[in-house]
């Protein structure tokens, strides 16, 4: 895929809306980014006992699905979703490239889990044909985008895992989606100690920093009118560090509303308390170049963070494997860019050249 995130549809527009941390759009981020671990096992367990864990069964947005059996030989539909076999234990025999450099799609947090496998790569649109000559025991397809006629027929060649309804395409929070991995795949206990761990590290963050409660944040595509809302999983990173993110315009996280888009001669939306722009690497020039950027609280403060190629595909991630490599980079550059005081150099937006005034 040429582009940094997946196809999506039309977001909403800002360009009526205001953006205040009082503002309706706004809303309080929750102890983690998303449901309390005991409520998301709970519709997760196997029908047996722990030592015969299978069948499992599986809820989903087109109805329910069976693994009768641990699952040996797996097709990975999500664009991040090998990311997260990965962290289980599990190398998928087929994964779906998203984009980067790695012949295998698989960015460097995974390399080591990877080891010498060498999965079959599919690219762009699914290929049903060619699935079903792979002859899988599981196809993952939460962050896959697959339609319902998409599903009605992967689930004749075998068990197929979808998002739920509540998710959207590409709404999943990262503990959902791993949960529901390690159930699939008979590891949900070691999915729970990982997800444990993570919210874990996200809370003693939320706890070493509460400037950072309640002061809003965006993260953005480099050059582009395009953000990312709470139901997107960038926005779900920013909100389980507590931050306010913008839901949709209409105050609902409405399915399929992962961005939205603001109006290039009215960049006051992105007035933020830290504002994080996201690249592939190529799009500095064309973020300094931006109209009405240097207009705005965000750049006159110093508010701005430039995630380059890497952590920007950490962040779009967010699996198990990039979260930490995401929380390491990331933080202290927030710890400069909340500050407010353009004094305290960001030194990524530095060295991409983007400070307000033009130093690095």
């Amino acid at each position: 895929m040429s582009q940094a995130y997946p196809p999506q549809k039309t977001g909403k527009n800002l360009r009526h809306m205001r953006v205040s941390r009082r503002g309706s759009g706004w809303r309080k981020p929750l102890a983690s980014c998303a449901a309390p671990l005991a409520a998301l096992v709970l519709g997760l367990l196997p029908l047996h006992g722990s030592a015969d864990p299978f069948p499992v069964v599986l809820d989903h947005r087109y109805g329910t699905t069976t693994v009768p059996a641990k699952p040996t030989r797996i097709v990975s539909l999500s664009f991040i979703g090998h990311d997260f076999l990965l962290a289980l234990g599990e190398r998928p025999y087929a994964l779906r490239k998203w984009y980067g450099s790695d012949p295998y799609g698989v960015w460097p947090w995974g390399h080591d889990a990877l080891g010498d496998a060498q999965p079959v790569v599919m690219r762009g649109e699914i290929d049903i044909e060619r699935i079903a000559a792979m002859e899988p025991d599981l196809i993952a397809a939460q962050w896959s985008g697959i339609t319902a006629q998409q599903y009605a027929l992967l689930s004749q060649i075998a068990p197929t895992l979808p998002p739920r309804t509540e998710d959207g395409d590409y709404g999943v929070p990262w503990q959902q989606m791993l949960l529901r991995l390690g159930t699939a795949t008979g590891k949900h206990a070691a999915a729970e100690a990982i997800v444990t761990r993570i919210e874990g590290r996200f809370a003693d963050l939320r706890e070493a920093h509460p400037e950072w409660q309640d002061a809003s944040a965006v993260m953005a595509w480099a050059g582009h009118t395009r953000a990312y809302t709470r139901a997107d999983i960038r926005g779900q990173f920013l909100s389980a560090l507590g931050f306010l993110v913008q839901d949709a315009p209409d105050g609902r996280n409405a399915l399929n509303q992962f961005y939205i888009e603001f109006p290039a001669e009215d960049p006051s939306a992105m007035d933020v308390d830290a504002l994080i722009w996201l690249d592939t690497g190529r799009n500095a020039e064309k973020l300094a170049r931006m109209p009405l950027r240097h207009t705005t609280r965000a750049y006159r403060e110093g508010r701005e963070i430039y995630a380059d190629k890497l952590l920007s595909a950490a962040l779009s991630h967010s699996s198990p494997l990039s979260l930490d490599y995401a929380l390491d980079q990331l933080v202290p550059l927030l710890e400069a860019a909340v500050d407010g005081d353009p004094a305290t150099v960001v030194t990524s937006t530095a060295g991409a050249g983007l400070l307000a005034d033009g130093g690095s």
